[in-house]
């Protein structure tokens, strides 16, 4: 690992048995079936970037997540932060200051926050649970600090949760991950559950934030246009494998892989540029029972027995052998 790469992710995997119990299996016949959620995907992020995971339902976005934060154990592969594997040889001690630094943002603000505390006591948790400031005074005075950092004034630290509408509850929940003296934050579908109004304000309350503060995002989200704001690099996860691997501008400007153009050409044209553009067909697979070769091929137009047989490999930002193979330009759908 180099010294610009803060998160560094290797071979990543998760392996679920999905299984009948062991006893319908005796008596029902059967054998034990996994599901295959991330199977080896590798991502850098620099110190002070926002890199982001895009993909439909179901392509292994959210596992990654909570594996990169340790709420998740990995099947296989390796996760370090600022060097700090987050798993195996590093030192509880080590591990334990590591986390301190590690915050998550989750999809559904309302659900994240305890329904029972008031916003002060929410905000306060980190910084208790890691002794951070000592004294009641001290401590009440950062809650309304980070309150007035994210929109909110200091007296709102009285109220409950429910009180709020979900682009305040949003902000306690960024306030509570700012407590921590966080730098790395996973945001996993962040503004999915607001208004699209709102979501605006937040995005740029969280850009605003990382310009201030330093802060490096994994931004998990399935909508393309909140990812074109936020990220400056983009990995698009098709069926737990990543499938192209590119900066912001270049992902839109000129697409490569078959699945990425398909999720851009399903964006409306509000501009009407009369572009031909690549129908949506089919779903996404079973993941217990995937494909074989390229997990795509039974929905992509460029499919040949090569695609079928063989699985390709992440090349030049893109895993595709229409593309390798020269069969199909990455400026095409440009």
């Amino acid at each position: 690992m180099t010294d610009s790469h803060y998160v560094d992710v290797r071979d990543l995997r998760r392996v679920f048995e999905v299984s009948k119990p062991w006893l319908n299996r005796i008596l029902e016949g059967g054998d034990r079936q996994f599901l295959k959620a991330v199977d080896g995907i590798s991502f850098q992020i620099a110190k002070g970037e926002t890199f982001a995971l895009v993909g439909e339902s179901g392509s292994g976005k959210s596992t990654v997540a909570r594996m990169v934060v340790g709420l998740l154990p990995p099947s296989g592969g390796e996760v370090r932060i600022d060097n700090v594997p987050m798993v195996g040889r590093a030192s509880s001690t080590e591990r334990q200051r590591l986390r301190r630094r590690i915050q998550m943002i989750f999809q559904d603000p309302y659900a994240s926050l305890n329904p029972r505390w008031r916003v002060a006591e929410i905000v306060a948790e980190p910084i208790r649970a890691f002794a951070l400031i000592d004294g009641e005074r001290d401590i009440k005075a950062r809650v309304g600090e980070l309150l007035s950092l994210v929109g909110l004034h200091p007296a709102d630290g009285a109220k409950f949760p429910h009180e709020f509408s979900g682009g305040q509850r949003q902000r306690v929940a960024i306030a509570r991950a700012l407590a921590s003296n966080a730098e790395f934050i996973v945001c996993d579908e962040p503004t999915s559950a607001l208004d699209v109004s709102v979501q605006a304000q937040i995005l740029n309350l969280m850009r605003d934030l990382q310009d201030r503060l330093g802060l490096t995002y994994l931004f998990i989200s399935h909508n393309l246009a909140v990812v074109r704001h936020m990220a400056s690099r983009i990995g698009v996860m098709y069926l737990g494998r990543l499938v192209e691997i590119s900066g912001g501008r270049e992902l839109f400007s000129s697409p490569k892989h078959p699945y990425t153009r398909m999720l851009l050409d399903a964006v409306p044209d509000l501009d009407m540029t009369s572009r031909q553009r690549l129908p949506v067909s089919g779903e996404i697979p079973n993941p217990i029972n995937p494909p074989s070769g390229c997990t795509f091929n039974p929905r992509c137009p460029f499919t040949n027995e090569r695609c079928r047989a063989e699985v390709p490999l992440l090349r030049d930002g893109v895993a595709c052998h229409a593309i390798h193979e020269g069969r199909l330009s990455p400026l095409a759908a440009a």
